[in-house]
């Protein structure tokens, strides 16, 4: 597959920050570890801690707005494919190493992951009452793809994900759910691992 970076927000996960860096690290990767860049506009005391237990890499940017700060991210990691988390849910472990192979394709600009896009009726109705877009919890999409839709909005903050969104839905993105229902692997088979992740001996992740 094309190389490949997360971007996790701290604004976005929240409290949930920890849990989700370690569902990453839970996958089948532990001797190739996949870049996490973190942003985050306040600094963190937990961060060096962070860092080194889950070979991430933080940016504490506060003057920066939330789209701002993703795009920053998403050039300097110049990866083929951004994954970016888009709320606080957290997908179970198993699903990256799912969907991982997939993202080999050359026919697709984008996967939405861990829910399902809203039809183009639920669409209109919330153009028409003027409520957000649901957003999945991460969305796989390319660099290019996402270099050709202007990046995020860098003067958005908390709308700038529904922002983006909404803009793959207008544009002929070639988008696709991903899910534990779309993978055809049972539910039971992906119950979240009991075993804590241990870093790679090296304690430097590229970014």
């Amino acid at each position: 597959m094309g190389t490949v970076c997360f971007i996790v927000d701290a604004s976005v996960t929240g409290a949930l920050l920890p849990r989700h860096l370690r569902t990453i690290r839970q996958t089948g990767f532990a001797d190739h570890t996949l870049p996490i860049i973190v942003t985050s506009a306040t600094p963190d005391p937990r961060i060096p801690d962070m860092e080194q237990r889950y070979h991430a890499h933080f940016l504490v940017t506060p003057s920066q707005p939330l789209g701002a700060r993703i795009n920053h991210a998403a050039y300097l990691s110049q990866a083929d494919w951004l994954l970016i988390a888009m709320q606080q849910q957290t997908p179970v472990a198993k699903l990256w190493c799912l969907l991982y192979p997939q993202l080999d394709t050359y026919t697709l600009d984008a996967f939405l992951i861990g829910s399902e896009p809203p039809r183009l009726s639920e669409r209109l109705l919330q153009c028409f009452l003027g409520a957000g877009v649901a957003v999945p919890p991460y969305i796989a999409i390319r660099r290019t793809w996402l270099e050709r839709l202007g990046g995020l909005d860098p003067e958005l903050d908390e709308a700038a994900l529904a922002d983006l969104l909404q803009r793959l839905y207008a544009c002929p993105t070639r988008l696709q759910t991903f899910s534990i229902d779309a993978s055809g692997v049972r539910r039971g088979s992906l119950s979240r691992s009991n075993k804590p992740y241990r870093p790679p001996p090296s304690s430097h992740t590229d970014s």
